[in-house]
């Protein structure tokens, strides 16, 4: 995998710090190194952040110290480094800038951090994956957000943002919320930056010892697993004349001779005017889809949009993007060996409204959908009986729930059958996984699954259940296998 920066504005890749000495350095790709000047016996090359996407957005979750010599892994220990503001919870050797179950003997030393520190999150909303400890100010453009830089002390950045909404930064529903061409910012992204120190011995692989040093080295190197597999792209619509920017994977040793699904993901009013990154950085809606597990079962096209206003809200009336989107993917259909019965749609709050309207006036182009935390007039859901959706709601997000309740019992009142179930939000890996083969097994084109009410927000969070859902609908790999088996 090939390593690039990923800028997300002013200070969001730092300098090489090295004491005694002028540093110069310059982006490289993997395994290259990196020019600078180290105080006599310095060692370290460069360091690199690796950042990984969960549910509730993109964190710093590693920090890649690269030698000027293998280094021995078996004497590494979690207080052979210090990394300012965070929670050292393994470190290991290894050939490449990865993170990796077990380690290798290599010149790059793996430094991984707990997501579960404040520092961690590179992804903030007023409710969304962290609290504010510092502060950036989101853009008012589609241009890269501006985050704040590193603190006096090297550690990693948090922010806070201004929300969209007077209720949920999020929430594309509810009154109060964005409307139809605000696009006003409703999330940061922060910087990708941390301060290493080596605070105990490191030995190379020819018995050499590092001894420890006082020398802070900060992060010159981005690593953003995953999202830097998706390119950035515009699509000017001749019919609307709106130009759209998007993100886009293709699978990896793309053959043209093949056709391939596509995924379309449609994020919710919180990533609305961010950097045209921000659906993948958000949470896993995007992401999950090019993973590694999931692209080896089903190798899949994965499409992002970056809306840079608000596309659709409570009057349903949606602004010309949304047919801009319509015609983008059909417009993809015609560049890439695609195949037409199986392109896929799936979206929350806002993202999930426009999946329902989107196969509702154009009911010939998803073969399956994935609908989370959103709804549409029940009086207009009659052409979604002919669908085939998967629906996950919270049971304590009113307006959705409530919402979702009305369309399946439209749906049903058609013929159609609609599987449901009740879920803890709360359940291991391998309980969702048979929670979703008991649903499947009803056998039914529509399933219904609602998040127990308490159950998806976590202890102590000010997150909302509305965006909660989406946090953890995405983690259950179930769901998108079903969704893959589908077609027109």
């Amino acid at each position: 995998m090939n390593r690039r920066r990923f800028i997300v504005g002013s200070g969001a890749v730092g300098a090489l710090a090295v004491l005694g000495g002028t540093a110069g350095c310059t982006a490289r790709a993997e395994g290259e190194a990196v020019s600078a000047t180290a105080p006599a016996g310095g060692h370290v090359r460069g360091a690199t952040a690796i950042t990984k996407v969960y549910g509730d957005g993109q964190k710093l979750v590693a920090v890649a110290v690269e030698y000027d010599a293998g280094i021995t892994g078996s004497a590494l220990s979690t207080s052979t480094f210090k990394i300012t503001g965070r929670t050292v919870t393994k470190v290991y050797a290894n050939r490449s800038v990865d993170l990796a179950e077990r380690g290798r003997d290599g010149r790059y030393v793996i430094v991984e951090l707990s997501p579960d520190d404040k520092a961690a999150a590179l992804w903030v909303t007023q409710q969304g994956s962290g609290a504010a400890a510092g502060s950036a100010s989101p853009t008012a453009s589609g241009s890269s957000p501006t985050a704040s830089s590193s603190s006096p002390t090297g550690s990693s950045p948090t922010a806070s943002a201004t929300a969209s909404s007077s209720s949920s930064a999020g929430a594309a529903p509810g009154g109060g919320g964005p409307k139809v061409g605000d696009s006003t910012p409703g999330g940061t992204i922060v910087a990708a930056t941390a301060t290493v120190t080596q605070t105990g011995t490191v030995t190379t692989t020819s018995g050499t010892r590092y001894p420890a040093s006082a020398t802070k080295v900060t992060t010159d190197a981005v690593k953003n697993l995953i999202v830097d597999d998706f390119r950035q792209f515009t699509f000017t619509d001749p019919v609307t004349k709106q130009t759209l920017r998007y993100n886009l994977f293709v699978p990896k040793g793309y053959d043209h001779r093949k056709r391939y699904p596509l995924v379309l993901f449609m994020h919710d009013a919180s990533v609305v005017n961010v950097a045209t990154q921000g659906p993948l950085v958000q949470g896993l809606g995007a992401v999950c889809w090019a993973s590694p597990e999931d692209q080896a079962r089903h190798e899949a096209f994965v499409l992002a949009p970056e809306y840079d206003s608000v596309v659709i809200d409570d009057t349903y009336k949606p602004s010309p993007l949304f047919d801009t989107t319509a015609h983008l993917v059909q417009a993809l259909t015609k560049k890439y060996s695609l195949d037409g019965k199986r392109l896929y749609a799936t979206g929350q709050s806002m993202g999930a409204m426009m999946t329902l309207g989107l196969n509702i006036k154009y009911p010939e182009l998803f073969g399956a959908s994935f609908v989370v935390a959103g709804q549409w007039p029940a009086d207009q859901a009659k052409p979604l009986a002919k669908k085939k959706l998967w629906i996950v709601v919270s049971q304590d997000d009113d307006k959705s729930y409530s919402g979702e309740n009305a369309i399946t019992k439209v749906v049903k009142e058609q013929g159609t059958a609609v599987a449901t179930a009740v879920w803890d939000g709360r359940s291991t890996g391998a309980r969702f996984a048979a929670d979703v083969r008991s649903l499947k097994a009803q056998k039914a084109p529509v399933n219904y699954a609602a998040f127990k009410t308490g159950t998806v927000v976590p202890k102590g969070s000010t997150t909302s259940a509305h965006m909660a859902t989406w946090h953890v609908a995405y983690t259950i790999p179930g769901i998108r296998e079903w969704v893959m088996d589908q077609s027109l």
